[in-house]
């Protein structure tokens, strides 16, 4: 490490390499992530490959002179932009055989004419230059022409961010807002032509695609919102290429590739251990879905065997299928949560675990009903669907579900459907007009006892439906009548008169 600190304090090629790397690791993974965005991963390599016959005329013109290889390489770019364009929309041939006919023809061009200029007499003009970078052998004017080019992407992604935004995510939206998304479009290849030419030196036309793409995608891995991936994927891109840089000198490989490696290196990190997308994440996430489920069935199983008085570990074993390990597991887990009580051998429900079972009887037999009547399938056809469905659906979800069915008392097989805990096992809602109940002496707690008794709705009185509209309940009692909330007459418990 000590050497290659003298090599940069001594060395004046070192530190432009550094500037420049730095500088075109930002440029590249800021604007990468609207290319990776908009899958445009292979307009960005037709680019950086179809550059090449704009350097060839403006060596032929000018010679070797940096701000002529960039006008001639954005020329070039332009021109390959505007030919894929052409074909896409006047020919019948696919958008990527269309980008792929067009690069590779302008590439090979670019080619024979670097071929044909390295013939003559004191001519150098080193193919492998382009196409992996030379970023040791930077001038100075190259440094000042990749800082404003810099400079020039950053301001119109910071100026242009709006417009950026809603063509990317939006575009038809963006269109009735008045933003020209094909204007946008062009613009964003304008900026990504030079880009292209301003990495020429550093990485290459080949591998700055990978400069491009790489910290993008990394960063798309580490967030979803895109002010917050803009600036990611440009600190990985300024990593990337300063330690790809170093590593480089350390073990005196190519700069180019060293970067590139280092880049992807970052995105294996980020695909292992991204917070979100991660595959150790995920693998836990699924891995805690999984048990999530299996503890769940085993509560589900224990009320159904509760029910039939026949609650043992071996019928719950037999009808679970899991190992003794497994299941004594969830026991021990259930107990904890105050689900199961236990005494020594022999196990039972709490009152909590039958309410917390019945809740997911309720979530399968509403999943079952709304497949039936909204779906359209049989009964033999839903079974499967709602075992699997039932640990996924929210508390939200099944409110809404159980609105949409007019809150059902019975499934398509005729088993009854569990109330939602906390509200009565045969609400007023659950009526029908000109059917009468009467109250129950017990609600689900004081404050409906005391709405009631403030509407003149006492314990035993005999009550009739005589309308139901969608917000409110008209209701009959002695000789009154009476109106109240579809919300309140949810949680109103009765008893229906046989």
């Amino acid at each position: 490490m000590g050497e290659i600190i003298e090599i940069f304090q001594t060395q004046e090629w070192a530190m432009r390499a550094l500037i420049a790397s730095s500088q075109v690791g930002i440029m590249c993974g800021v604007l990468g992530c609207f290319i990776v965005l908009r899958n445009m991963a292979l307009i960005g390599d037709a680019l950086a490959h179809a550059i090449l016959p704009g350097v060839v005329f403006a060596f032929i013109l000018v010679g070797y002179n940096s701000l002529a290889f960039f006008t001639g390489s954005v020329l070039a770019g332009l021109f390959t932009v505007i030919g894929i364009t052409w074909i896409q929309h006047n020919v019948k041939t696919k958008n990527d055989a269309a980008i792929g006919i067009v690069f590779t023809a302008m590439f090979a061009i670019g080619v024979i004419g670097i071929s044909w200029i390295s013939r003559s007499e004191g001519v150098h003009l080193d193919l492998k230059d382009f196409l992996f970078g030379n970023v040791l052998g930077i001038k100075n004017q190259d440094l000042y022409l990749i800082s404003g080019v810099l400079i020039y992407v950053l301001l119109s992604i910071i100026v242009f961010y709006r417009y950026l935004f809603a063509t990317t995510f939006q575009p038809v939206i963006a269109e009735t807002m008045g933003i020209s998304v094909k204007f946008v479009h062009y613009f964003l290849m304008l900026l990504l032509s030079f880009a292209v030419v301003a990495s020429l030196q550093t990485v290459g036309v080949i591998l700055v695609v990978a400069m491009l793409i790489t910290p993008a995608a990394t960063a798309l891995l580490l967030s979803d919102k895109l002010n917050w991936v803009l600036v990611i994927s440009g600190t990985i891109g300024f990593f990337s290429a300063v330690l790809g840089l170093l590593l480089a000198i350390m073990f005196e490989t190519p700069p180019g590739p060293a970067m590139t490696l280092t880049a992807t290196a970052f995105y294996l990190l980020a695909a292992l251990l991204a917070p979100k997308k991660g595959l150790i994440f995920r693998f836990f996430r699924k891995r805690k879905q999984e048990q999530k489920v299996q503890l769940e069935d085993t509560l589900k199983q224990s009320l159904k065997l509760h029910e039939l008085g026949t609650l043992s570990f071996q019928n719950l074993l037999t009808r679970l299928g899991y190992t003794k390990a497994q299941l004594t597991k969830h026991l021990n887990t259930l107990q904890t949560r105050g689900l199961l009580e236990r005494n020594n051998k022999q196990f039972k429900l709490s009152t909590l675990g039958i309410d917390e079972a019945q809740q997911l009887v309720r979530a399968h037999r509403l999943w079952e009903t709304y497949l039936v009547e909204k779906i359209g399938l049989t009964g033999e056809q839903i079974h499967e669907d709602a075992e699997k469905y039932e640990h996924l659906l929210t508390e939200e979800l099944l409110d809404e579900v159980d609105a949409s069915l007019g809150y059902p008392s019975i499934d398509p097989h005729g088993s009854p459907i569990p109330s939602k805990k906390g509200l009565p096992s045969f609400p007023l809602s659950h009526l029908a007009v000109t059917q009468t109940a009467t109250i129950a002496s017990k609600q689900v707690n004081e404050q409906i006892s005391s709405r009631l008794w403030q509407l003149g709705l006492l314990p035993n009185m005999t009550i009739s439906i005589l309308k139901k509209e969608e917000t409110t309940i008209q209701l009959q009692a002695n000789d009154q009548r009476i109106n109240i909330s579809s919300t309140l007459a949810r949680q109103i418990n009765i008893m229906p008169t046989k």
